[in-house]
């Protein structure tokens, strides 16, 4: 009887130890499917943000090229623009040194001779201030004698250096001021200059 419970003992410990054996090795086969299905879930989530972050930088990368180009082509804008800013004054600097009153004297007598016809209408000469009183001073007189014709100096607050000139007493003028002709010769070295800027 001795041995029967002791055998009865052992078959309850063999049948525990492989109920427990069974239900651990399920409860480690369990616990490995649900480990290997949570790296699976974070390699995935990981993945998503390693894509979303690479989309983000490829997009701030977009970004930035786009505004340093913006910005590249502003600043040729404004450094073409200032260098034409900067030829027109210097163009228009040398054209009011070039004029000088002995040389719109000059400039005058010659167009007055050559261009006039026999007309005995007056010539009519816009200028500024300074120039008009200088002329008036020392040119005028000899202005007259040598063109023959009836020549009247007007002040204008419009023209810093040159002149404007009509023939037939003001119904029409050419304008040989310092702002015209400065336009005209910067319509000679404007396209040359953009060319090189282009270049």
């Amino acid at each position: 009887m001795a041995e029967d419970i002791q055998g009865l003992i052992e078959k309850i410990n063999q049948e525990g130890v492989k109920s427990a054996e069974d239900n651990a090795r399920r409860i480690k086969e369990q616990a490995l499917l649900e480990a290997e299905g949570i790296v699976a879930k974070a390699k995935a989530q990981a993945q998503g943000l390693l894509s979303e972050a690479k989309d983000a930088i490829s997009k701030l990368e977009e970004k930035e090229k786009t505004l340093l180009s913006q910005a590249g082509r502003d600043m040729l804008l404004v450094l073409r623009k200032e260098i034409n800013d900067m030829l027109e004054r210097l163009i228009a600097c040398e054209v009011r040194q070039a004029l000088t009153p002995e040389a719109l004297s000059r400039i005058l007598s010659s167009l007055i001779q050559h261009v006039c016809s026999k007309d005995k209408e007056e010539v009519i000469i816009l200028m500024n201030k300074e120039d008009t009183h200088k002329i008036q001073e020392s040119f005028l007189s000899k202005l007259k004698d040598e063109t023959k014709k009836h020549v009247v100096l007007r002040p204008s607050e419009n023209i810093h250096a040159g002149f404007v000139i009509s023939y037939d007493a003001g119904r029409s003028q050419f304008d040989f001021s310092d702002k015209a002709l400065a336009e005209y010769i910067g319509s000679f070295i404007k396209p040359k200059l953009k060319e090189i800027l282009q270049g």
